[in-house]
Parts: structure tokens; sequence; C-alpha cells
């Protein structure tokens, strides 16, 4: 990887404001194919990528999501991850043969990854391009009308979705979790010899939150995760897997 690489993904933040510009076909066709060289599971290439072009999808995109930059933005794309193509390849006697393995847990983690690699390669080239990005977990908030506006098919799941544009912001990075929490040599590390690490972190955090220009707050990390985690969210999507004929197994 060059040194320019790196340094486009050290300077990586998320963008939620973005000029009224969209993006050209180019930088579109080049993002995509960027995406299309992650690496895959199995040469499956298990996703799904859709551009919204259209504003009024865009419109009710964004009222899900309640998050004015899921319409506002250059351009939208939508991951997906996608069994249905692989299916559809087969004959009736193939399809019947397949159900269990495309309805298996595995197969819908082996979706979720690829799309994630797929993604994660369409945010670097987008920025390298000099864009800016965010990620659109919020589409989960109502996954059954995403699907519906998006007439995703059986076995096609809408994962998450990725605003693209010229940045009309310069929000400051934000901290990430040190080093020792995240990497750990050879075997798991107890709890125990994570916490200090964290302990300082949530210091870092703090200053961080009472220091930045916008949304300054009295907050940290670990106060954040208790906050999230106590109230359960998105939990329709287990339903939503099951009428798609995804991750049934897991019942």
């Amino acid at each position: 990887m060059s040194h320019s690489a790196i340094q486009t993904i050290m300077n990586h933040r998320s963008i939620r404001k973005f000029k009224d510009k969209k993006l050209t076909e180019e930088q579109i066709q080049t993002i995509v194919e960027a995406a299309q060289m992650a690496s895959t599971s199995s040469y499956v290439m298990a996703y799904t990528i859709i551009g919204v072009t259209d504003e009024r999808i865009k419109e009710k995109l964004a009222a899900i999501s309640g998050q004015t930059y899921v319409q506002n933005n250059g351009h939208l794309f939508v991951f997906c991850g996608d069994l249905h193509r692989t299916e559809q390849l087969g004959s009736l006697e193939d399809r019947e043969q397949m159900q269990q393995s495309l309805a298996s847990p595995e197969q819908f983690i082996v979706m979720t990854v690829d799309a994630a690699l797929a993604s994660q390669n369409a945010a670097i080239a987008a920025e390298d391009l000099g864009l800016g990005i965010c990620y659109l977990g919020s589409l989960r908030n109502d996954v059954y009308q995403v699907s519906e506006l998006l007439q995703l098919p059986e076995r096609v799941v809408p994962l998450f979705g990725m605003a693209v544009g010229y940045p009309d912001h310069e929000p400051e990075q934000k901290p990430r979790l040190p080093i020792d929490v995240i990497y750990h040599k050879n075997h798991y590390q107890p709890f125990e010899h994570q916490l200090p690490f964290i302990k300082d972190f949530d210091k870092q955090l703090h200053s961080y939150y009472e220091k930045r220009k916008q949304n300054n707050r009295n907050d940290n990390w670990s106060k954040q995760m208790i906050r999230k985690f106590s109230i359960p969210t998105r939990m329709d999507v287990g339903s939503f897997l099951h009428e798609k004929n995804i991750n049934n197994q897991a019942d």
C-alpha cells in the first residue's frame, strides 16, 4: 500500500454536510469498480450496490433515517447483502438443493462481510478522489420500508447506506480506542487488562467532546456504550431476515 493510500485512510472522518454538487458518472463508476476489487468469500460477491438518484426515494430514505444528509449529498449508495442472484443461477432442482445453505447463518455472515469489505474500498476510493463519506446504518430503522422502496427480492437485505459528496464542513477527527484495547496478541486479553486503557480513552474523549466546535458535551465512550445497549433498537431486523429466508437456522 502506498504512503498516499495510508494517509487517506488515516485522515478519515465522517462528513455530514455536503455541497450541492452531484458526482459525475465517472466518479461513481470509479468508486463502484474500487468496491468490486475488495476480497470476497469463495468468489461469491454476495452484495449489490444500489445508487439512489430518484429524489422522491431519497426523501423517503432520509425520513426513515432521520438524517438530512441521506437526501442532501453528491450521491447515495445503498449496500445490500445479496444471495438472490446466486440462487437464481440454478435449475429448480439446484435451487431446492441450495435452500439449506442459502438460509444458513454462515451465508448471512458471508454476505455481510462481502458488502462491508466492498464498502470500505468504496469509501477509500471516494476519499482519495477528494470526496467525503458517511456510513448510514440508520437505514435499518425501517428495513421493511427500505426493502419496499428499493424493490428488493427475496434473499436481498439492505445493510447500510453511504452518502458521498463534496465536503461542506471540516469536522474534527474523532479519537479511536487505543491499539492495546483493539489488538490482542495470541489470545483474547481479559477485560481487566483492557480497562486502564479504556479509562484513559474515556478521559481523552471527554476532552474531545468538551473542546470540539459543534455539539460539545459532557460525555465519554463508556457512558455512550451503556446508553446505547440499554435501549433495544431495530428489533424487527430478525423477523425481516426470517421473511427474506436468510439466517433461518438461527431459530
